[in-house]
């Protein structure tokens, strides 16, 4: 399994980086991760979606599995996500995160991806949303290996 984290825009703050850094090492015991940090558009509003839309797209191989993250997508709890985790595991299949701009994600992103996830129902910057993300797929990892983490 190879899990893939793609997101528009750098954190120039370096607030982010360490935690996401941190979590990537984790999870390399588990499956092979990368990071991608996607170029934000220069265009505003749709625009600049269907732009990032085009550059996340363009890094998804056929059998990718997209999972699209978007405020107003589903929430699960963390046991729920690792066993959704878990069947993607089971099955082989490799994962893309995809975490949009300022704008957030186009239309054309969430109707591709297999499951529109939500972390929370309130907005959170983008990179502060990619280390929650990383440290919940290294949670949901640990719940499937029964480690002490979770608790």
């Amino acid at each position: 399994m190879k899990l893939t984290f793609l997101s528009i825009g750098r954190d120039r703050s370096g607030l982010f980086s360490p935690g996401v850094d941190e979590y990537v090492k984790r999870l390399g015991h588990v499956a092979k991760v990368a990071v991608h940090e996607l170029p934000e558009s220069k265009k505003s509003g749709a625009l600049a979606k269907d732009d990032e839309a085009k550059a996340l797209l363009a890094k998804l191989g056929p059998r990718d599995v997209l999972v699209a993250m978007d405020e107003r997508g589903k929430t699960l709890p963390s046991v729920d996500f690792a066993k959704w985790l878990g069947r993607q595991h089971d099955d082989s299949r490799d994962v893309v995160f995809a975490i949009g701009g300022d704008e957030g994600l186009s239309d054309e992103v969430r109707q591709r991806a297999k499951l529109v996830l939500s972390l929370s129902p309130m907005t959170l910057p983008h990179r502060l949303a990619r280390l929650v993300l990383v440290e919940q797929v290294y949670r949901a990892f640990t719940i499937l290996k029964g480690e002490p983490y979770h608790k």
